[in-house]
């Protein structure tokens, strides 16, 4: 009886459930078990009242300190709250500010220099190059960086602070020594930086000085630079100005990319980026908007508009491509970390051809004509010849040689093998070991055949080990100054170096793991530095920076489940 009166208390306590048609019921919504019950046994198991706390905390944090959303995809962030959730460790307080960029700072970096170990162990068979570039910090302190690379990877090395020094050659000559030693002697292999020898070619015709001694260049190739600072002057007319920007947004789906005045293809970039919006262009400057618009540089806003118009400058620029493209192709081939000396001999002369033929079909010539302009851009260069019939080549090869083998004898051997592998004698006339050297990479034939010729076996792995740029230290200075930026300006530079060096090696060890080609952290460095990736659509198609070649490849999807445009 108790039972049966409880349950028609119960009816009587009955609200009205409002319905969809504005009716009402005196029953209330059944539980069809679609909902989870609030402290259900399934979410107590799961304990999602904390997972949920502990998110908006991680997520409160990096609102707090103002950090990118790439952070996310670090893998060190990943790894640090997995192993707090699968460990209890009971009355756990994390590092202090101290503790954190003192002891652990220096714990941390004899770590890292621990995990380099195996790599700075196969310099002796691979060999390494030094590689060096100066720059000046936030502080205005002259530094120079010294980077070691290899097929492994640039590694960081150390930086110099150079103030109160006069920065001569001599001064620099005697810390790259001080550094060869602190690597070891035997194990260094400098070569010639391909990229900064293109680049000085490219400065020399995109931005000719006006001397007494290059009046003649000057007189060739000024024009090319009129070119690029009327580009210039579109570029910053619209980046400039919020309601020409806005315009020129409405016009163009690709944005104007910031061009660094260290490297001179970034007037290429600019140039190519200019063209690939043209027509966007076009429609912009004859739009009512354009015309209507009170422009508070009249003068300035003509010219951009008249040379948007103008078809003889886009003529100009076209031919200025043309010419120019197969230098900066070969620049982006050998712009990388990986060895490409083996490619360098053939691009080399490739490119000039290419140069030639572009330059003498824009002025109707032929390839037996002179033209003055060819002249001064490139250098007459022989018709291709194998490389032991190359004098030039045959005079470096003898001073590497005589260098390398300071003993006659041992000398008089690697001549002799260089003899056996031109004439393909002693053994290397099969058809096999002649036939792979035209479909094997150098570096892999001297592997597979080269214990016929040990000693320049030796010298060659060494070299195709070798990448033929430095940039790696150009890019470097873009790391220090993430870590040392203005905010943090008061970082002694001792402190500064071992993050630099923490950060740089972290990289370099990340970037050999199969997780960084793939997953959740996919390339996660990338982006971090320099770049949000949040609207990464804009870059689909763009020529980037070649501060970071990865980036490059990369194409980039919007997510999915991104609705809010963000």
């Amino acid at each position: 009886m108790k039972q049966i009166e409880r349950e028609a208390v119960e009816k009587e306590k009955l609200v009205q459930v409002p319905l969809p048609t504005g009716t009402t019921s005196l029953r209330p919504p059944l539980d069809d078990g679609s909902k989870k019950r609030k402290g259900g046994a399934l979410e107590k198991a799961w304990n999602n009242e904390a997972r949920d706390q502990l998110t908006s905390e991680i997520a409160r944090f990096f609102y707090s300190a103002g950090l990118p959303f790439n952070v996310a995809r670090n893998p060190y962030f990943v790894k640090m709250l997995n192993f707090a959730a699968n460990y209890t460790i009971s009355g756990f307080v994390p590092p202090g500010y101290n503790s954190i960029r003192t002891t652990l700072l220096q714990k941390e970096k004899a770590n890292i220099m621990k995990l380099l170990e195996p790599i700075k162990d196969t310099w002796l068979e691979k060999g390494v190059s030094i590689v060096t570039d100066g720059w000046t910090d936030v502080q205005r302190r002259p530094l120079i960086n010294f980077m070691a690379i290899c097929d492994s990877g640039p590694m960081f090395l150390k930086s110099v602070d150079g103030s109160g020094e006069f920065k001569d050659k001599h001064y620099i000559a005697r810390k790259i020594l001080e550094t060869i030693r602190d690597v070891r002697p035997l194990d260094v292999v400098q070569t010639p930086c391909v990229v900064h020898i293109l680049n000085l070619a490219l400065k020399s015709i995109c931005a000719p000085k006006n001397t007494d001694a290059n009046q003649v260049a000057y007189k060739e190739c000024s024009w090319i630079f009129e070119i690029a600072d009327a580009a210039r002057l579109i570029k910053n007319f619209i980046m400039n100005h919020s309601k020409r920007l806005f315009m020129f947004n409405q016009f163009v789906r690709l944005k104007l990319l910031a061009v660094a005045d260290t490297r001179f293809a970034s007037t290429l970039i600019m140039l190519k980026r200019l063209r690939d919006f043209k027509h966007g262009l076009l429609s912009m400057v004859i739009d009512e908007q354009w015309s209507s618009y009170q422009e508070d540089d009249p003068v300035r806003a003509t010219f951009v508009k008249e040379t948007i118009l103008k078809d003889s400058w886009w003529k100009e620029v076209d031919y200025i491509l043309s010419f120019t493209n197969p230098i900066y192709d070969m620049l982006r081939a050998c712009d990388t970390d990986e060895s490409t000396f083996h490619l360098v001999y053939e691009k080399w002369d490739c490119m000039i051809e290419q140069v030639k033929v572009a330059i003498f079909q824009h002025e109707g010539k032929g390839l037996d004509e002179y033209s003055s302009f060819c002249e001064v851009a490139i250098a007459e260069v022989p018709n291709r010849v194998p490389p032991h019939k190359d004098n030039e080549i045959c005079i470096g090869r003898m001073q590497c040689v005589r260098r390398y083998f300071q003993d006659a004898r041992e000398r008089n051997e690697a001549f002799q093998e260089f003899y056996n592998f031109s004439t393909g004698a002693e053994g290397l006339d099969r058809f096999d070991c002649l036939q792979d050297r035209w479909d094997l990479k150098p570096k892999v034939w001297r592997i597979t055949y080269g214990a016929a010729l040990p000693k320049l076996q030796t010298i060659a792995l060494k070299l195709f080990s070798q990448p033929s740029s430095s940039s790696s230290t150009e890019r470097n200075w873009s790391t220090y100054s993430f870590i040392h930026s203005l905010k943090r300006n008061k970082l002694h530079f001792t402190r500064a170096q071992d993050l630099v060096f923490i950060h740089t090696n972290l990289r370099l060890l990340s970037r050999k793991s199969q997780s960084y080609k793939e997953g959740e952290t996919k390339m996660w460095d990338i982006g971090g530095d320099e770049w949000d990736l949040e609207g990464s659509s804009i870059l689909e198609g763009a020529s980037l920076s070649l501060d970071e070649p990865e980036l490059q490849a990369v194409l980039f999807i919007e997510n999915e489940n991104d609705t809010d445009g963000v």
